[in-house]
């Protein structure tokens, strides 16, 4: 039986739309509810999902609160909405519907079940695969990827399978390949793959086909001089940032270490590089005074780097980020998670590239059966630290792991949030302002991940919060987020946030960071002095300019300094809407720009900043407008 008008509304009201409610006024069966019946029937282990149609969001609230809109004719809905799910989908859907009252009006609610895995993925015909077929991540319905199909087509290849053409077997490091060996030995001696030469090796994991090597085998055996000539970008890059924020002090710029070569060398060096920067303590072990990290264990961070190097996606060229700050260390890969982030956690694993994942499995070098963030979470609680917390990005296309380098509520943390006693406090909600002030926002994803709570709980918690002023609210309905508030402020040392600066909170841009882009300047308004070149290139823009006029000055100055929506749309005498769906949206799909703040999109600091793909397609305007 499915659940009623009432049950959905006042589910609604309480924690907002969600990964199983679509709210949808639906005076007509538009285009923006078949994509989510699209959704429903095609996202993994959810179980379907419902609309509620004849109800709106209140305009102006800042926090849940739908009315009832009601439906005029909803026998004429109820027939469009099934003859369009019978019609225009590759399979047929039959939604359950049922016809409700609420406040008086009518109002229609409709389950959308998970189709069959062999039935997936579900797509609009007009359009094919992968643009037709839609995902439920979080609150909204998203276009699959190329990534996403591997998440309906369990058996097909992976990008680690392609052949890569100007690699050869010279290429191919023979004592990389002997270390799996040992690796492999060590796990189990009687392997039968053992007894291969070298080629029948590779060949047996996916690294050649045919005689010719794929991704999979330069990327675990490769020589780091072919890794430099045939995937330069495609790297570990161990960054070592001043203070608590990205270019905090723009004097006193990070250091870096750029690390290249085969995936299971590449674990230790990447491990190793991190262990010597942590703090260490002095222990006294069987009589002997030993050296030894405290803090971060050790498994833990070599789980979130096998991680970040089993499951990034090597389409993008672009380096995985180790990210060290004072307070906390934060490990960025290119590629969202193929797992919804309220799934991240559970049993099993959707990987981009079986081939590398295969291996590491097989050499105990990851977790098996998808428990990798499961066994950081445990081992973080057992070292009396925060848990890790986790942000996929679909639009910066990035997986961020973020670990906090203190034992969590200590007596110092106890201690300084005892000042707010006086307002009854959970265990929670505690651990939630530590994290505020230790990373600078925090949102109900992040919450929940700390605490372990469901949605509605996490979201009545953080609603208590704001209303004691200990935390500001910002952003509206899916992106909210949250800051310092006033009282938080008065016994932190936390900076009100400057909403007028583009500055990233807390994380990095994914371009070249050995040499970063200068993003430490002021915002540019219009009546701001432009350089030279680009002043001329803005008086050369008309108002019928052409796309790649348009794209030379965007990139020319997202190249100078970081720039927000507002200040290009105010530069080029137009709507920031339109500069956002006719430029802006197209560079950033085609990686040559990103967020300054990619973990959250619609944060009213947002910026953006060219990437090294951007850096080069803007060279080659250069030359030929």
């Amino acid at each position: 039986m499915i659940r009623t008008a009432e049950e959905l509304f006042n589910q609604l009201n309480a924690q907002d739309e969600n990964v199983r409610i679509e709210a949808k006024t639906a005076s007509t069966v538009d285009n923006a509810i078949m994509k989510s019946v699209c959704a429903f029937a095609n996202e993994p282990g959810m179980g379907g999902g419902y609309l509620l149609l004849g109800v709106a969001p209140s305009l102006g609230s800042l926090f849940p609160n739908y009315k009832v809109a009601g439906i005029d004719d909803p026998d004429k809905v109820q027939m469009d909405l099934a003859s369009k799910c019978a019609s225009q989908f590759n399979r047929t859907i039959r939604p359950e519907i049922e016809v409700g009252v609420l406040d008086g009006k009518t109002v229609i609610v409709a389950f959308i079940a998970e189709e069959d895995g062999s039935a997936k993925p579900i797509f609009f015909k007009s359009q094919g695969l992968p643009r037709g077929a839609y995902r439920r991540i979080g609150s909204t319905d998203q276009r699959c990827t190329e990534d996403d199909l591997h998440v309906f087509y369990q058996g097909r290849e992976g990008y680690d399978s392609s052949v890569l053409r100007d690699a050869s077997l010279s290429d191919i490091d023979p004592d990389a390949i002997e270390r799996y060996r040992l690796y492999r030995s060590s796990v189990n001696p009687d392997a039968s793959e053992l007894e291969f030469n070298n080629n029948e090796l590779l060949e047996a994991l996916g690294c050649l086909k045919s005689g010719e090597i794929t991704m999979a085998g330069l990327l675990l055996f490769g020589k780091r001089v072919a890794f430099r000539r045939l995937i330069p970008m495609i790297r570990v890059d161990y960054i070592r940032v001043p203070g608590d924020t990205w270019v905090e002090d723009p004097d006193q710029r990070f250091t870096t270490i750029d690390m290249r070569g085969p995936l299971l060398d590449l674990v230790n060096r990447a491990v190793n590089a991190v262990n010597d920067d942590l703090p260490r303590g002095f222990l006294l072990e069987e009589g002997l005074l030993q050296a030894e990290s405290v803090g971060l264990p050790t498994q833990a961070l070599r789980e979130a780097i096998v991680n970040a190097l089993m499951h990034r996606s090597y389409r993008k060229n672009s380096p995985i980020q180790i990210i060290r700050y004072n307070n906390r260390i934060e490990i960025v890969n290119p590629g969202y998670s193929l797992k919804p982030e309220d799934r991240l956690g559970d049993p099993g694993s959707e990987t981009r590239n079986p081939h590398i994942a295969a291996v590491f499995h097989e050499t105990n070098l990851a977790e098996t059966k998808g428990s990798g963030i499961r066994a950081m979470r445990k081992l973080l609680e057992g070292a009396g630290m925060a848990p890790p917390t986790f942000e996929s990005s679909r639009d910066g296309d990035t997986f961020t792991a973020r670990f906090l380098l203190h034992h969590f509520l200590s007596k110092e943390d106890l201690e300084w949030v005892s000042q707010f006693d006086d307002n009854s406090l959970s265990d929670s909600q505690k651990r939630a302002l530590i994290f505020l002030r230790e990373v600078g926002a925090i949102d109900n994803s992040t919450y929940r991940q700390l605490n372990d709570l469901d949605v509605l709980r996490s979201s009545n918690d953080l609603r208590n919060l704001r209303d004691i002023n200990l935390i500001q609210q910002k952003g509206k309905g899916r992106s909210t987020y949250y800051v310092p508030g006033t009282k938080l402020l008065k016994g932190s040392s936390v900076p009100l946030p400057d909403l007028s600066a583009p500055v990233t909170v807390h994380s990095a841009p994914v371009n070249n960071t050995s040499a970063p882009v200068n993003n430490t300047s002021a915002p540019v308004g219009i009546n701001d002095r432009l350089p030279a070149d680009l002043d001329f290139l803005l008086n050369d823009i008309g108002r019928r300019a052409s796309s790649r006029k348009m794209n030379l000055f965007l990139l020319s100055a997202c190249q100078w300094k970081e720039m927000r929506l507002q200040e290009l749309a105010n530069l080029l005498d137009r709507e920031p809407k339109y500069i956002l769906r006719r430029y802006i949206q197209p560079l950033m799909n085609e990686g040559k720009l990103h967020y300054t703040i990619s973990d959250m999109p619609n944060h009213p600091r947002q910026a953006y900043l060219i990437t090294e793909k951007g850096t080069v397609y803007l060279s080659k305007l250069k030359q030929e407008i």
